[in-house]
């Protein structure tokens, strides 16, 4: 359930959740995200669902802050968790030109690279939500033995279709970028086609993802 909605300057609200991060709540933002973009709020102009919270932008010229609230206060709130989510297989190529990260990692974990990508390819992951560079998905939750922190100094460019660790999360970065993430490898698969209009984004929040590794060979020739 919605713990607050809080404004977020003159035209934006946040409905928070609770400041825990798992799948249980992320889950009943995932479905609260599903029923506001299904009802079709007048003046509503973008929802974004987070780890915790969902962001929700507006028009002034057709509604306004209190007017959202009541709206979404008197939802009638449906259950979509009985939907079934993508199930979506991902490839990663960890030679060491991809691995920019794994000896560092190595030094902070205490274990080495064949146990970090070992257990990192051991399970399945969560998609908690997309954002920050379009379609970049956010996972949890990572084993606590991969769990560091961010890198001191991020780098200035982040090469596409890098696989980042950090904390309990994991990521693929959609496009070149700045980031601080820790990198283990790489994936020839386009996440993110811009020239998809109706559906760019091959994973969305509630969605599963199995990682398997490919090797350097399979990655150069996966799109010929």
């Amino acid at each position: 359930m919605i713990k607050n909605i809080s404004n977020l300057g003159d035209a934006a609200l946040y409905c928070d959740f609770g400041k825990k991060i798992n799948k249980e709540i992320n889950s009943k933002v995932i479905n609260y995200f599903k029923n506001i973009k299904n009802s079709q709020i007048p003046g509503i102009t973008n929802i974004v669902p987070s780890y915790n919270k969902i962001i929700i932008t507006f028009d002034l010229n057709i509604t306004h802050f209190k007017k959202i609230i009541k709206e979404i206060q008197n939802l009638e709130i449906k259950s979509f968790e009985n939907e079934k989510n993508k199930i979506i297989e991902i490839p990663i190529c960890c030679d060491e030109e991809f691995a920019l990260d794994i000896s560092r990692l190595e030094k902070i974990l205490k274990i080495s690279g064949i146990e970090i990508l070992d257990m990192y390819f051991n399970k399945e992951y969560f998609c908690y939500m997309t954002g920050f560079i379009a379609g970049m998905p956010f996972f949890g939750d990572l084993d606590q033995k991969l769990r560091a922190k961010r890198l001191e100094t991020p780098r200035v460019r982040v090469p596409k279709g890098s696989i980042g660790l950090t904390e309990q999360f994991c990521n693929i970065y959609t496009y070149e970028s700045p980031g601080g993430w820790n990198i283990i490898g790489n994936t020839p698969i386009k996440i993110f086609d811009k020239s998809n209009i109706s559906n760019p984004t091959l994973i969305n929040p509630g969605d599963t993802v199995k990682f398997y590794k490919i090797t350097k060979e399979e990655y150069i020739n996966w799109n010929e």
